[in-house]
């Protein structure tokens, strides 16, 4: 069995810290320009600073994306933007674009180079290919069953690691490579500003007959065609530690504080109990699947890791997710009085019943005593999003226990 990382999405600097408290070994993320997702809130060139040195002191290591496929106009810039990021030192690069790669190599030959997904990874001979351009990690394609993984693994220099997606949303295009986005919107999912359209619902218009919509139907499920579920492999972890991958990867580079911390907290709970004993692991699988379902999510798959997925693996009839729980903020900063800071993120009250998530997994129920504002004053509830407060609650959290509300 090969060492195994858990390499876990984060949007913020905030949802950064939260990652590395919850389990990460690893945690990637986007500068503000040449990433996958450009509406994620990114970081800048301090927090990415910042980020790094968090995670390196906690032993965590920081992997940037700049995972565009590039445009001519793009060159230029790529090239000053890994001039900064020699400077910076995050621990590796993710990129799918060859030209991107060589000018990584180029200019900061001393960081890792991880070729992404985007790239279409899907043989032992792709991998060998850029190991032999120096490629430290390649990221495996979506649809590589793991059959298919164990003969990549079998067939590619044993310090040539590989990284696989175990969670999260699946983009139905080839690895991900959708020119949807761009036919409907002008947007380029391939530059980071892809609109989701594969959550849309399609109807067919007759070139003779405009305005008259005929409905698509696929088995009278309704008309997502294009929408997966989410992959979840929460189950079959053993599958994943026998399978000779190195990197275990959530998606979610635009999820919540909330959402990073319950999947973080959940696999690193259930890797470590499978190594530790299958036993172990299997006695408390009821107790992950609960857990990993207590975010959002558009129920779950396996996705192609048993081979082709069905009908089974997409919803037809709507693009709703599952939300077992509402994010309300971190604590910070908590006082000997029990008071502490949360800048909270959805709506509670005074005497309301919430739950307080800790990075051990203890999930524990508390009633809120008191809310008050910057100014001292006393509120009965907290109405506006983003504002900085002060609580005290039944009992006192520690600094980056999550607050959540049980939704019914």
């Amino acid at each position: 069995m090969r060492e195994t990382e858990l390499l876990v999405p984060a949007s913020s600097l905030e949802v950064l810290k939260v990652a590395v408290i919850y389990g990460a070994d690893a945690v990637y993320i986007g500068g503000e320009v040449y990433g996958l997702r450009a509406k994620a809130k990114n970081f800048s060139k301090e927090d990415m600073i910042e980020g790094i040195r968090f995670a390196h002191e906690h032993g965590v290591k920081v992997y940037v994306t700049a995972n565009i496929l590039a445009h001519n106009g793009d060159l230029e810039g790529v090239k000053e933007y890994f001039k900064e990021l020699k400077e910076i030192k995050p621990d590796a690069l993710i990129i799918a674009d060859p030209a991107v790669f060589m000018l990584a190599k180029e200019i900061c030959p001393e960081i890792e180079r991880h070729v992404s997904t985007q790239a279409n990874n899907t043989n032992y001979g792709t991998y060998k290919f850029w190991y032999e351009l120096g490629a430290k990690r390649v990221v495996s394609a979506r649809e590589l069953s793991l059959e298919e993984i164990k003969e990549i693994r079998a067939n590619i220099p044993d310090d040539l690691e590989i990284e696989t997606f175990i969670h999260g949303a699946m983009c139905i295009s080839y690895s991900g490579r959708c020119l949807l986005s761009n036919y409907f919107t002008g947007r380029d999912a391939n530059q980071g500003a892809c609109t989701h359209p594969c959550r849309w619902k399609y109807s067919v218009v007759e070139e003779q007959r405009p305005g008259e919509y005929l409905p698509v139907y696929e088995n009278e499920r309704g008309t997502y065609i294009f929408n997966s579920k989410d992959l979840c492999m929460i189950e079959h972890i053993p599958d994943l530690l026998s399978s000779g991958i190195d990197s275990f990867k959530i998606e979610g580079r635009m999820k919540t504080a909330l959402y990073v911390a319950t999947v973080a907290r959940t696999y690193r709970k259930a890797i470590d109990d499978c190594k530790e004993s299958e036993e172990k692991y299997l006695a408390n699988l009821a107790w992950y699947k609960d857990q990993i379902s207590a975010c959002t999510y558009r129920q779950f798959t396996t996705g192609f890791f048993y081979g082709k997925p069905s009908e089974e693996s997409q919803i037809y009839d709507n693009n709703t997710y599952n939300i077992g729980y509402t994010y309300l903020g971190i604590a910070e900063n908590v006082t000997s009085d029990g008071f502490f800071e949360i800048e909270q993120r959805n709506k509670f009250s005074v005497g309301e019943t919430i739950e307080i998530m800790k990075p051990n997994g203890d999930n524990i129920e508390v009633k809120v005593l008191e809310i008050k504002n910057e100014a001292g004053e006393s509120m009965e509830s907290c109405p506006h999003p983003k504002q900085k407060l002060f609580i005290k609650l039944s009992i006192a959290p520690t600094d980056f226990d999550i607050l959540r509300r049980k939704e019914a």
